[in-house]
């Protein structure tokens, strides 16, 4: 499926089936613990298969709809993480329906052969201290239900401090976002800028002084004390010189950053940063690169505020404290520049528009077309032009004749003010604006969010208020990527949300029942978040727009152990004939074991994500703990909540009336069954 969408297998498409590893049994654990419970109740083989699977078949596929369609907006997001996300969706549902597939079908089938065997079934396997926790647990569980469902304001005592207490954590552990992760990708990338002054053999001294560090690191390596370097390159050029190496271990690829960076940071006057480079992004700052755009009129006006701004950064986000700062266009990439600047007054005196004062310039510079003749079949330009244009010299711009109003000739000094300045080799403009833009790349310590808004607060807003002579500034790059990312992802969990809501309105024929269900939500985020945060205890790992993707996976997985016990109560009543309170209690009892079997398999699925290192796992491991600790938490708390709201919802709900006792029908051979 994923070679015919066109997609590629690559880490994160793996990462989606490494975390559909747990999830695809979950389905057939169900089906099958279903089974086998009818089968050690006396019911005979062939009737525990049909009607195993009969009674699940409903909530196990209302489970994997509501896994898949909340990847549905997702494949319609046209941002860069839309294409991450895209990939984990499509390999995370592909696997859970053609798991829904095979529970109710191959497994029935299977285990009407593999249970004919009644004594097999009345001798079971113990485990000593798990089946002793596991017992325990049980009948706790049992007796708070019992408690609560005759205890209307307990019930409601307990689910409100539940809630409430997710809500609170959730607020109070909630981490800075972040946009995406760099990835520990095997390229260090080093750029030199000198001021203007140094020649080409000056420039190309300081990237051989890079090639003199590293040279030794290939040609004699010490692994034990610094990486052994598999490639290096470095490009001299007028106004500075670039470097990047790689090293035959991927892992240790950071190590060269300061080996390339020592003899950089000698270079008299000169503004170098060595920087690991970024999967994704192509800018220099990668996926943590904040531009702050400083706009204005001109050159001239915007030349002392980006000095000021780019100082005030400096001091907010020190070098030494691994952050590197950058202007584009380069300060130091200056050139001599004649400028010609037309006196309003003088040529209204003399008569000549700015127009015609215009095109006399180029008359002398490039010429000017003053029309298109054809000749022998071809379209041949008529420029006008002056025969000393390739002999003229600086100084002879200020005797150029122009016509004045009544024939008279005048000269170009007389009408404008001609100079020559320094200007930067490049021009930058955005909406039609002068730009300068001071390039933040941060170090990995300081999340994304946390700099955006100290940046905000103590350098842009204040300037912005204060600004005058059109000066502004603007924050763009990483920035605005983080920030239309998160609106994009609280959306499609809004969306995700919503339509699970409808799907189990149909599922389940209520307008109430879905909401029971819908409250694992919040309750799995605190344990995603929970989760994170205990993670960040041992290593670093932030909440990036990756990460953000494990809560919307949660979204649609948490609320499947809900709907198993919500449908197993409803088929209590109308199928069995139980009263409301009876058929709460049963369907608990009977649902912790399958509840936990399924959630066990996909917690051990996601274990290696967590804990094990490797080429890519900086990429997903962010999600793989918040789906463990959101499912952890979930699982364990829904059956504290569901019984007390169930009973309180029942009470006021009028169930359909029994269809029928089952209890025959199950005993009944297949072919006279309805």
């Amino acid at each position: 499926v994923i070679a015919g969408l066109g997609l590629s297998i690559n880490v994160i498409s793996l990462a989606g089936l490494a975390f559909a590893v747990g999830m695809v049994v979950d389905a057939s654990i169900v089906s099958l613990e279903n089974i086998y419970r009818l089968k050690q109740s006396g019911v005979k083989a062939t009737q525990a298969a049909y009607w195993g699977a009969r009674q699940v078949w409903a909530p196990i596929l209302g489970s994997a709809m509501t896994t898949v369609v909340v990847f549905i907006p997702i494949l319609f997001l046209d941002l860069p993480v839309g294409q991450l996300f895209r990939d984990i969706a499509v390999a995370i549902s592909v696997s859970v329906i053609v798991s829904v597939i095979i529970s109710i079908t191959v497994i029935p089938a299977l285990a009407s052969q593999f249970i004919k065997d009644a004594k097999r079934f009345d001798q079971q396997l113990r485990i000593p201290i798990i089946d002793t926790l596991a017992s325990g647990f049980a009948r706790l569980v049992l007796a708070y239900g019992r408690r609560v469902v005759k205890s209307t304001w307990l019930g409601l005592m307990v689910v409100f401090a539940l809630i409430a207490s997710s809500i609170v954590a959730l607020v109070l552990m909630m981490l800075p976002l972040d946009y995406l992760p760099d990835g520990n990708r095997n390229f260090v990338f080093g750029r030199i800028s000198v001021p203007p002054g140094y020649t080409r053999e000056a420039t190309l001294n300081f990237a051989q002084s890079m090639e003199d560090v590293a040279r030794p690191l290939w040609e004699q390596p010490n692994p034990e004390k610094l990486p052994h370097i598999d490639r290096f390159f470095f490009v001299a050029y007028n106004g500075g010189a670039f470097a990047g190496a790689a090293t035959k271990d991927a892992g240790r690829i950071r190590e060269l950053i300061p080996v390339l960076a020592e003899p950089l940071s000698k270079a008299p006057g000169a503004r170098a940063f060595v920087t690991q480079a970024s999967l994704f992004g192509r800018s220099v700052g990668g996926s943590r690169g904040i531009l702050i755009d400083v706009l204005g009129p001109d050159y001239k006006t915007v030349e002392p505020t980006f000095r000021l701004i780019r100082r005030q950064v400096g001091e907010l986000f020190p070098r030494k404290a691994g952050h590197q700062v950058r202007v584009r266009p380069s300060e130091n990439a200056v050139s001599p520049e004649l400028v010609v600047r037309p006196n309003p007054d003088a040529l209204a005196r003399a008569g000549v528009s700015a127009r015609d004062f215009a095109q006399a310039l180029d008359v002398y510079n490039d010429g000017i077309l003053v029309r298109e003749i054809p000749l022998r079949g071809e379209l041949v330009e008529l420029v006008l032009t002056s025969q000393t244009r390739e002999t003229a010299k600086i100084e002879d711009i200020e005797d150029i004749p122009v016509i004045a109003r009544d024939g008279s000739l005048v000269k170009v000094g007389q009408l404008a003010d001609v100079s020559i300045e320094s200007a930067p080799n490049q021009l930058l403009r955005k909406a039609g604006r002068r730009a300068v833009t001071i390039q933040l790349r941060l170090h990995e310590s300081i999340p994304l969010e946390t700099a955006i808004a100290e940046i905000n607060s103590k350098i842009i807003t204040p300037f912005n208020i204060d600004s005058k002579d059109g000066l502004r500034l603007e924050l763009s790059g990483a920035a605005d990527d983080l920030s239309k990312a998160w609106d994009a992802v609280q959306a499609n969990v809004i969306l995700a949300i919503t339509v699970i809501y409808l799907l189990l309105v149909i599922l389940l024929r209520s307008f109430a029942l879905p909401l029971i269900i819908l409250i694992t939500v919040p309750i799995a985020a605190t344990g995603g978040i929970l989760g994170l945060a205990l993670l960040n205890l041992v290593m670093d790992q932030p909440l990036d727009m990756l990460t953000m993707l494990g809560f919307i996976i949660l979204t649609g997985v948490v609320v499947n152990n809900a709907i198993l016990m919500v449908e197993q109560t409803l088929w209590h009543i109308q199928h069995e004939g139980m009263g409301s309170l009876d058929a709460i209690l049963e369907a608990t009892s009977n649902r912790i074991r399958p509840i936990f079997m399924s959630t066990l398999t996909s917690l051990f699925g996601l274990l290696p994500l967590i804990i094990i290192p490797g080429a890519g796992s900086e990429l997903y491991r962010g999600i793989g703990i918040v789906v463990f600790g959101g499912l952890l938490l979930s699982t364990v708390l829904v059956l504290f909540f569901v019984p007390p709201l169930m009973a309180i919802l029942m009470k006021r709900l009028k169930p359909q009336a029994p269809i029928g006792e089952m209890t025959e029908e199950m005993t009944a051979p297949l072919s006279q069954t309805a």
